[in-house]
């Protein structure tokens, strides 16, 4: 996950020069750790009860190595694919799987499409959030209180921390959602405890993945979607962190799930919208750039079912259950 997901959360820190790379990661540990060990149940039960019912040690282990696979190999062509829209692909490939064999459908059809609405729907609001934040932050009365570098910059750095904290409260439910009643029936936790242990687990290994290989997804969201100056890369990470917190947040308070977006699809979405107020055009985005993510992004559902699918028929005939 950190290995496509990094980029998400730091790409204006870095592509502002706002902080060192180095500095940069601390600051993304910091609000990982934070966010997902405070937020980050919110979505795990969604996760890990809401999309299947009886995730068995099976269904987990192939959902992940299903979402695992193609994270990776997206991760190494450069492509910002949906971390979120890969597991919960996955666990419907092992839900869908486990329908081919016991004919009971096991899908929660409702939650599903909530969850792929808000694919949609998340995107398009940070277009419109970061455009309007562009607009109010180039604004010839604020924008003449923003003159210092040094205060941008330290905005920038504030913002940055406040998406890491976002994205742990939202996508490290994408590594651990399917192993919360696993876990719980392993050690004898209640489920907050237990959703709590695994984020601050999956937390440090979401790092490391970020750290080794996440390079080239950086790269991408940094520099190759739109030029973006110190006002355009604040108001792209401060819609950025807004969406995917408000996403996390108020579905849990109405209807007792948070939504795993996809911080991908946020992040690219704040950084297009701010490209589109800068230039007052779709000129001032990088078209290629937009539809290779896009087509990443139409192909990750798929893919991601079809590799599950595989991994769980496999799985099942190596054991002989």
């Amino acid at each position: 996950m950190g290995a496509n997901d990094l980029a998400n959360s730091v790409s204006i820190a870095v592509g502002s020069g706002a902080l060192s790379y180095r500095k940069t990661l601390i600051l993304f540990l910091a609000g990982l750790f934070l966010g997902s060990f405070l937020q980050g149940f919110m979505v795990m039960k969604t996760l890990g009860k809401g999309v299947i019912q009886n995730v068995t040690i099976e269904k987990a282990v192939a959902s992940s190595l299903a979402a695992f696979v193609w994270i990776i190999a997206a991760s190494y062509l450069g492509a910002p694919i949906s971390t979120s829209q890969s597991i919960t692909g996955a666990i419907i490939g092992v839900g869908i799987a486990d329908w081919i064999l016991t004919k009971e459908l096991l899908v929660n059809l409702s939650v599903v499409y909530k969850i792929i609405l808000s694919w949609v729907v998340s995107p398009l609001v940070a277009i419109a959030l970061s455009f309007v934040l562009h607009v109010l932050l180039t604004h010839r009365r604020i924008a003449s209180r923003l003159k210092s570098r040094r205060v941008l910059l330290s905005l920038i750095s504030f913002v940055t921390f406040m998406s890491a904290y976002s994205f742990g409260a939202n996508d490290v439910a994408n590594a651990t959602g399917v192993y919360v009643t696993i876990a719980g029936s392993a050690i004898g936790t209640p489920d907050m405890e237990t959703m709590r242990l695994l984020s601050l687990y999956a937390s440090f290994f979401i790092f490391l993945g970020g750290y080794i290989f996440g390079g080239r997804v950086l790269r991408t969201m940094a520099y190759k979607i739109t030029k973006l100056d110190l006002q355009s890369r604040l108001a792209s990470g401060l819609a950025n962190f807004l969406v995917v917190w408000i996403f996390t947040t108020i579905p849990y308070v109405l209807f007792g799930y948070g939504l795993p977006i996809s911080t991908t699809y946020a992040c690219a979405g704040s950084i297009i919208g701010v490209g589109i107020a800068r230039s007052r055009s779709l000129k001032g985005v990088s078209a290629r750039t937009v539809l290779f993510i896009m087509l990443a992004w139409v192909i990750t559902l798929p893919v991601t079912i079809t590799l599950s699918i595989t991994f769980y028929l496999l799985i099942r005939s190596v054991i002989g259950v």
